[in-house]
Parts: C-alpha cells; structure tokens; sequence
C-alpha cells in the first residue's frame, strides 16, 4: 500500500473531524456549542431556581457526556469521517448538477448564457438575501420530507433508527448516524442547492450570492447561535404554543426522539414548524415535559459500533426475505386452488 497516501487519507481524516468543531458551516462549531450552553444556563437559572453552578454542573455531567450512548456517539463521529471521505467522490456535487440544470434551462428556454432576465432590475443584496432565504426554506422542507419517509418507510427506518437508538442526547448525537442515511442527506442537499442555484444563476445571472456568517447560511447561522444544539439535549427549552406552530423548538425535537409510542410520528422538521402542520405531525412541547429517549426493548449491544454498521443492513434482508416468502406462499396457494 503506498503509504504516501495512506498519510494523505489520515491528514485528510483528521481534518475533517476537526473541522467539525473548527468550521462556522457545522452544526457543533464550538461557538454554537458555547451559545447553546450559555442558554441552557440561563433556561435553568431563570425556569428552574437553579444556582448557576448546579446548571453547569448538571449540564457538564459525565453521565450525560460518557454514557454508553453517548461514547456510541464519538465513535460513530469519527469513523463515519473517513466512510464519508471514501464515497463522497461518488457522490452527486451541487456544482455539477447546478452547470446540467443551468445549460438545460438556457437550452429550454433558448436565451444566451449569462444574459439578464426581466427580474435583473433587481439590486444584488436583494437578490442575495432572496437566494438565501429561498435556500435556507426549500433545504428545510426537503428536511422534512426525507425525514418522514426514512421513518415511514422499514428499508430506510433500518437506517435512521441507528440516529434513534440514542438515549442519552448530547449536541454530538445530530451525528450519530449511519452511513447510508450521511449519502441519502447529501444527494438530497445537493438536488436542491444544486436546482436552486441553476434557477437562480438563470434568472439573475452573475448577481447570485449567497449571504453567510462563518461560512454558514445566516439564516441557518442564526438558528444555530440561539441554541439549535440544544434540540439534542435533556434541556427542554419550549417556545410557546403560538410560536412553536412556526418553529421547532427543542423540547419538540426531544418529543421526536421519545420512547413513547405517542411521540413516534410527530416533529420532524429541523426549524420551520409549518411542514409538520402541513402534514399533520406536529405536536407542541411543555418545559416540564419528563422524556426517555430511544427506542423500545433496546439492548446494550445496540450502542456497538459493528452492530450500529451492521443490523440495519441484516434488518432490510430479513424484511426483503419475509416479503418473498410471503409472495411465494401466496403464490403456490394460489397453484393449489
């Protein structure tokens, strides 16, 4: 093996895990990691009468932070690091299905390439500020859709369950994930990042930009600063009844990930609320909410890391051969008669 690029790889690796922490474009950058706690401390100091050094120490608690969970959590982090740098060539890039889109879209349309539209009256902060809103609320829905569907449908809930297998939930469980959902998450953002800036590259031409903080959608940005990290915790921060019909809140996200039968269908949006109104799966939270998270009859092994890669590939086997089974004895029923 060249050991040159067996160097390569782990610079690589090791980048990509520190990057986690390192880069504004992540969800468990450590200034969001810093806000989130800086709220939970208030949420508790304020709501719950505690001291703020009893909030800190509650909140920093090596249960929560080295439970068997949540160590199932770091190892999944990182090996999933280096599985995701092997497939991501594979992977559609938003860049090249944005050049297809686009080329299409002036082939459709027969106008020449990077020629203004009608709408190019329009000021380049408008149109930047349009695109990123634009992005930030057609990324969300996708959210919600293919999240819907990888509980809705057994071949993708054998994947998502690993996420669900939690049961202690810290910031760093967003990441606990099995590799197949990481691919069927990255097709989705590059469809629609791609889609969007191929229209908008086609409507507005070189005017197109996306407005950003830290190298984050603002707007994705924003919600990150205000305690997003906070939706995979035990900090049950609600936000009302009236707003939590437009925005998710954390105590709602906890209810998505409860143990309780009630709660298996509810909640699935990232940060807009109006997709689980739209589709009826909403439900609003209480801070005095008392939760246990993961899913039933959960077994101790279900935190190792050959069994969080592997059962979801032996469960769709099993379900893909109890359905033949089922269509064979049917079918020989039917020769019979």
């Amino acid at each position: 093996m060249d050991m040159a690029w067996v160097n390569e790889f782990a610079s690589q690796w090791f980048e990509q895990i520190i990057g986690l922490v390192s880069q504004g474009s992540k969800r468990v950058f450590v200034a969001y990691l810093v806000a989130a706690l800086v709220i939970a401390c208030v949420w508790l100091v304020w709501r719950r009468g505690l001291s703020l050094a009893t909030a800190i120490k509650l909140l920093l608690s090596p249960r929560l932070w080295w439970s068997r969970s949540s160590r199932a959590d770091y190892q999944l982090l990182v090996v999933n690091q280096a599985v995701m740098l092997v497939l991501r060539p594979l992977i559609l890039s938003k860049l090249t299905l944005a050049t297809v889109l686009f080329y299409g879209l002036n082939d459709l349309f027969i106008r020449p390439l990077g020629s203004s539209s009608s709408l190019g009256d329009l000021s380049a902060s408008t149109i930047a500020v349009l695109f990123t809103l634009t992005l930030f609320v057609v990324d969300d829905a996708s959210r919600y859709y293919l999240h819907r569907l990888m509980h809705r449908w057994p071949v993708l809930w054998a994947f998502h369950r690993v996420h669900h297998t939690a049961q202690t939930l810290t910031p760093f469980t967003v990441l606990r994930t099995h590799p197949v959902e990481g691919v069927l998450f990255g097709l989705r953002s590059a469809l629609v990042q791609g889609t969007l800036i191929a229209i908008f590259v086609f409507l507005f031409a070189d005017k197109v930009s996306l407005v950003t903080v830290l190298g984050a959608n603002v707007f994705t940005a924003i919600f990150n600063v205000l305690g997003a990290n906070l939706r995979h915790s035990h900090v049950s921060i609600c936000y009302g009844k009236r707003l939590e019909a437009w925005l998710i809140s954390p105590a709602q996200h906890q209810l998505h990930h409860s143990v309780e039968q009630q709660h298996w269908d509810c909640n699935y949006g990232a940060f807009i609320a109006l997709w689980d109104r739209m589709g009826n799966t909403l439900i609003k939270a209480s801070s005095e909410q008392k939760l246990s998270y993961g899913v039933p009859n959960i077994s101790p092994q279900e935190h190792t890391l050959g069994h969080l890669y592997w059962q979801p590939f032996v469960s769709v086997w099993r379900s893909f051969r109890h359905r033949i089974q089922i269509k064979t004895r049917s079918e020989t029923h039917e020769f019979n008669d």
